[in-house]
């Protein structure tokens, strides 16, 4: 009785439905969870054919086309299971997997079948599909689009290899064209300058305040012609690559005295340079070319933006760490707005007027002083001067 009562209460309580029908598929026993699927209370359903619960149509169920009971015989002793269509009573169709045995009982054959709702699971596995099909479908945009991307990337690169064989041939037609320049150039300003010297060194005994005037703004001129060629040529061999520092130990001192003495000859009226040294040691192990080049040009910038009876402070520092090289002017000084294109090739400040530049001076000074593994610094204001410090470390 105990064991029959446990049954009973295992079947009552079935997550799936159970349903038990004769031979001849009428319906014997239904458990509370298939009433609730099929919509029916138990005794709508007893005694009933099992047709009531299953679609009428043979499109609804292809095996429907035999008896229904037949579809759930079998002809052997093992379990079968199958999906079809349920008909729930308020006419809804709804798929479900139902397991079916069959047992003898008091002498005849008791078919019971274990249903399964398979609503929801066809629900996520169609939505499953409609995702799969939908990642296909972004698979196959994605990879039309990668396939024009690759199109349009091999295009650009073969029009920037065209171009940079452009590049490539105007830049050696620039380095041939400067070449020439300097060598055609070179050759008469050296002739004039010799030649203005002569008239200057002729024309003394007639004390002529009005030739030696004009003899000193042809040398000025020739000056600043020297300088705008030696610019470009250095300009060129950076851009070429064909600058490579050669690293000696040298006197600072002496190195900045004959600078001293080179730059105030071209100072203007009553300008004055000094020079001055601090530190333990004064032998310096850099390019000496190179820094010369920068130091006289951050001279001539100082002379050139500096008015009439002003001094150029020039010095030198060795540290522990590095050696700190200063100019210091009190000219015009450098409008805030402009300081952040200081070392761009050919860029001048605004309010340099009419006075002679190519704006390449600072981007030689700033490559240069990089090539030496050093850095360049500044601090400027308008009307109250500049002040520039080039940096190297200390080689011990």
């Amino acid at each position: 009785m105990e064991n029959a009562a446990l049954l009973v209460a295992i079947v009552k309580n079935a997550i799936d439905g159970i349903i038990t029908i004769n031979h001849e598929g009428t319906i014997e026993s239904i458990n509370p969870s298939a009433c609730k699927l099929f919509k029916y209370a138990q005794q709508e359903v007893i005694g009933q054919n099992v047709t009531m619960l299953l679609p009428h149509s043979p499109q609804d169920n292809p095996d429907q086309n035999q008896p229904s009971y037949q579809i759930l015989q079998k002809s052997d002793q093992m379990a079968l299971e199958r999906e079809v269509f349920g008909l729930k009573k308020d006419g809804t169709i709804f798929p479900f997997r139902i397991g079916i045995s069959d047992v003898l009982y008091s002498g005849r054959k008791i078919y019971t079948g274990f249903i399964h709702d398979m609503t929801h699971e066809n629900e996520a596995e169609e939505k499953l599909k409609d995702y799969a099909a939908h990642l296909e479908e972004l698979v196959e945009d994605r990879t039309l689009l990668l396939k024009d991307t690759i199109i349009a990337l091999e295009k650009a690169k073969e029009d920037a290899v065209v171009s940079l064989k452009k590049e490539k041939e105007l830049g050696d037609l620039k380095s041939r064209f400067v070449s020439m320049a300097s060598h055609e150039f070179r050759t008469p300003l050296s002739v004039l300058q010799l030649s203005a010297t002569l008239i200057d060194e002729y024309t003394k005994p007639f004390n002529s305040p009005k030739v030696s005037k004009h003899v000193g703004r042809i040398k000025n001129v020739i000056g600043d012609l020297t300088t705008i060629l030696n610019d470009f040529l250095s300009l060129e061999k950076l851009e070429a690559g064909r600058i490579e520092p050669i690293f000696a130990s040298f006197n600072m001192m002496l190195l900045a005295e004959e600078i001293v003495s080179e730059m105030q000859m071209l100072a203007k009226e009553s300008q004055k340079i000094t020079y001055h040294h601090t530190g333990a040691t004064v032998m310096l192990h850099l390019d000496h070319s190179l820094l010369k080049n920068c130091i006289i040009n951050l001279i001539s910038n100082a002379i050139k933006y500096s008015g009439d009876n002003t001094f150029i402070d020039f010095s030198t520092e060795a540290t522990d760490e590095h050696w700190l090289i200063h100019i210091q002017d009190y000219g015009i000084g450098i409008p805030l707005s402009d300081q952040q294109h200081l070392f761009e090739p050919f860029f001048r400040a605004h309010n340099t007027g009419n006075i002679q530049g190519t704006g390449l001076g600072l981007n030689i000074v700033a490559r240069y002083t990089q090539l030496m593994n050093g850095a360049i610094m500044y601090k400027s204001a308008i009307d109250q001067g500049t002040r520039f410090t080039l940096s190297f470390p200390m080689v011990k």
